[in-house]
């Protein structure tokens, strides 16, 4: 089943991010942390994927980042589980950043990215869909301000990969998408959005270098 807009269980979903994403805020702003989530949610439902998707898309951060004294991820899981059930569940964590292995063993930040390149391998196509529309916003968003702004270091800051290891990031991850055969409509936008923060990436440095920059044909 497709879905073109509201319903009461994608309501629910938006309610339970907001409650989890209380007080939190996107990096290096003041905007509401549930402003991504909610727009993850849009693009998703701009390509007509079905509600446990585009709830997944609503909930995708959750786990990952609401993990507190009050709510442990065990917890975190059992609630998303239950309201919203193990389809959602499911794909809510092929697309949450792990920080230990099977093993037990501590991820550094580098091995977190390399594990969730790797479990898209066996991720399923919702958690695909998902994947994409997150890393469709977020460098979106970072594309955009970048063109509104006079410092670009400004928004570089905001990372703690720094301007390489963000764009090879977003790059990294159209790339393994690809590879794994995900050729769904949104990897044509993906792909103009990651060019489009490789070509900004490229001009802050060169200004950063005091060199001319370089002619593309």
């Amino acid at each position: 089943m497709t879905i073109n807009g509201y319903s009461d269980r994608i309501n629910h979903a938006l309610a339970f991010a907001a409650k989890h994403h209380d007080r939190q805020v996107r990096k290096g702003t003041r905007l509401p942390y549930l402003t991504h989530p909610a727009n993850v949610a849009i693009i998703l439902t701009r390509y007509g994927r079905d509600e446990d998707i585009v709830i997944a898309g609503i909930l995708h951060d959750v786990i990952e980042d609401c993990v507190r004294e009050n709510y442990t991820r065990a917890m975190l899981e059992q609630r998303i589980g239950d309201k919203f059930g193990m389809t959602v569940l499911d794909t809510v964590l092929a697309v949450t950043h792990r920080t230990v292995d099977d093993g037990g063993t501590d991820l550094s930040s580098d091995e977190r990215k390399d594990d969730y390149l790797e479990r898209l391998i066996g991720a399923s196509e919702a958690a695909r869909w998902v994947c994409a529309a997150d890393k469709l916003h977020n460098a979106g968003t970072i594309v955009a301000d970048l063109q509104r702004t006079i410092d670009p270091m400004t928004v570089w800051g905001r990372f703690n990969a720094g301007r390489d290891g963000t764009v090879r990031w977003y790059r990294r991850v159209y790339e393994r998408l690809r590879e794994l055969g995900f050729t769904a409509a949104i990897m044509e936008e993906l792909r103009r959005v990651v060019e489009s923060l490789e070509e900004l990436a490229e001009s802050s440095q060169t200004a950063d270098s005091g060199a001319s920059p370089s002619v593309r044909r």
